[in-house]
């Protein structure tokens, strides 16, 4: 069973797609730990103090004991927020982008510009259902997808054109707010190549499901020719 177990991290481990999503399942696996061995101890004493009436007697008389329930909460607490704190400055600390990115959002698509890259701006909307090629997923595909380098920093600029929107991909990790004259930041690197969807997770109106995201994740050399296809 353990050799099971240990034989699925791996394999969760290698298909991970971002760095920060480890990091994210990694603290639920801990605090759902720390929130089992709570309710199990809890749940015991309760049943414990139910029953035994010279327990109960000594537990609610007992000034050490008031002492241990009020101290240790406040140890579990900061057993949890340590690792939160450490996940939440992974999440924004940025350090040497290799590539900057700005997306803005629109009603119902959104714009992203290259800031490296003069020459590369375009728009990305949806795929109507009726024009979806096989294989395309539905309320998930765009015309044009944003294509990032793997294995490299990535910072993305946030901002919106008319109202909130959200800049979510689930499977790298990435949540952040657009909204309208501000800029959020954040840095995030794909660990291998593939494609990732996401959607605005904002309602931002009534055609909410009809702004998707859609990175595609390339190595460094596909990364370069596609850069170089906008100055033909």
């Amino acid at each position: 069973y353990e050799l099971t177990r240990w034989l699925e991290f791996r394999r969760v481990l290698f298909r991970s797609a971002s760095p920060i999503i480890l990091q994210i399942i990694a603290f639920h696996d801990h605090a759902l730990l720390v929130l089992t061995l709570v309710i199990t101890f809890v749940g015991y004493a309760l049943v414990a103090l139910i029953f035994n009436r010279y327990l109960s007697r000594f537990v609610t008389e007992a000034q050490q004991v008031e002492t241990v329930w009020t101290i240790l909460p406040a140890l579990i607490l900061l057993f949890l927020a340590i690792p939160s704190l450490r996940l939440l400055y992974l999440t924004d600390e940025i350090n040497h982008p290799s590539v900057r990115i700005k997306a803005i959002g629109h009603q119902w698509y959104w714009r992203y510009e290259y800031s490296d890259f003069s020459a590369i701006e375009f728009d990305s909307y949806i795929i109507p259902t009726d024009e979806l090629n096989q294989g395309q997923f539905r309320l998930l595909e765009v015309d044009n997808r944003i294509v990032v380098p793997i294995q490299l920093e990535i910072r993305l600029l946030v901002t919106a054109a008319d109202v909130i929107h959200s800049w979510t991909i689930p499977t790298l990790g990435i949540k952040i707010d657009a909204i309208p004259g501000r800029l959020n930041q954040l840095g995030f690197s794909v660990r291998r190549p593939g494609v990732f969807y996401g959607q605005c997770s904002e309602i931002c109106g009534a055609n909410h499901t009809f702004i998707p995201i859609a990175l595609e994740a390339v190595d460094s050399d596909s990364f370069i020719a596609w850069t170089s296809s906008f100055s033909n």
